[in-house]
Formats: structure tokens, sequence, C-alpha cells
């Protein structure tokens, strides 16, 4: 079951969904014409760094040990965007981001559901081409940490990152009966690479 905004905001209050920093505002008002708040959705924002993998003679080869953050440190340069040196990605060019928004789905003792969430990209976005993040949007029952946004500009066009935009969108879901918690190995990650 997708949750609601009312039912997202319930969750947010009981701990059962931890965003920080917590979107605002969550009605829209006179003054305050937006909220990220969809009837179904939250929006989340670009966070402040950019990897950029490198070209070059390597294979990447996901059956060799090791972590798969560490292999695309090895083979990449991370930058930081602020508002007056934003990131500029030229078509067909792939980069790694993150959410500047902290998400935790805990698993908590004693409820016989718990949450899960899937991050999706924007239409918004996706009309200039933009793939925002694409073949693994799930978020799993237990996670805490960033959310990596593979991001890759199939448009003409080059399109501008700034931090602080909104860039994708959570979807928030109950999972029924709680999982036994088995983190990834991207577990508290705090940079695009996990």
């Amino acid at each position: 079951m997708i949750l609601s905004n009312v039912e997202v905001f319930h969750a947010l209050d009981e701990g059962r969904l931890i965003i920080r920093p917590e979107p605002r505002p969550r009605l829209s008002t006179v003054s305050q014409a937006h909220s990220p708040y969809d009837t179904h959705s939250v929006d989340l924002q670009l966070g402040n760094e950019i990897t950029i993998p490198s070209g070059g003679q390597f294979t990447y080869d996901l059956t060799q040990p090791g972590r798969i953050a560490d292999t695309i440190r090895q083979h990449s340069e991370t930058i930081t965007i602020t508002d007056r040196q934003p990131f500029c990605l030229r078509p067909n060019h792939f980069v790694l981001a993150r959410t500047l928004e902290w998400i935790e789905l805990p698993i908590l003792p004693g409820h016989e559901t718990c949450l899960a969430a899937r991050i999706e990209g924007k239409s918004s976005r996706a009309r200039f081409g933009i793939l925002i993040h694409f073949t693994a949007p799930t978020v799993h029952p237990g996670f805490k940490g960033t959310l990596t946004l593979e991001m890759i500009n199939l448009g003409p066009a080059s399109f501008m990152l700034r931090p602080c935009m909104a860039i994708a969108q959570l979807i928030v879901e109950e999972v029924r009966g709680c999982p036994i918690h088995n983190p990834s190995q991207f577990q508290g990650q705090q940079n695009p690479a996990g």
C-alpha cells in the first residue's frame, strides 16, 4: 500500500519515517504556495556532491571481491557544487549524486508493519531528457542514509544541476510483516559512491 501525504505526515510524527531535514511546508498556504508533499510522494533535493566517473582503460567486474563504493571512488572524481558554481550535465553524460535529505525507515519492535520506499525521478526533469534515478528505486526497510541518484542526460541540451533543487520524489509504502533486518552495503551512505 502506498502512503498518502496524510499518512506520510503520521509516519513522520510517529518516527516510522525519518527525513532530515524534513521537507517544509507540509501544506501549501497563501504565503507559501509550494509544498514538497504531493498526494502520495515527497520531493527530495539535490545534495552538494557530484561524482563524475572517469573513462579509461579499465572494466568494472562486480564478480571480483571488494566494495562497490571503493571501485567507484577509484575511477571517479567527486566535486562540490554551490549556487555560484553549479554543475552542467552535458548530453550523454552520466554522474552520481545524492539527496540532501537523510532518510531512515526504521524497523520498530512491536509493530506488525514497517515502511519501505521508492525513489523516482520527476516528470518535470524527464521532459528535458534527464533520468534522475533508474533501475534500482527500492529503499528497503531498515535503511538509513542519503539516497544515491544515478543521473544521465539523454536530452539534446545541457542541464544545470544546483544544490537544493527539487530533483527526485520519494514514494513511501507499507510492508506487511516486519522483516529480519539485513543491512545492505550502502547502509549509512553519505556520499554518492556509497
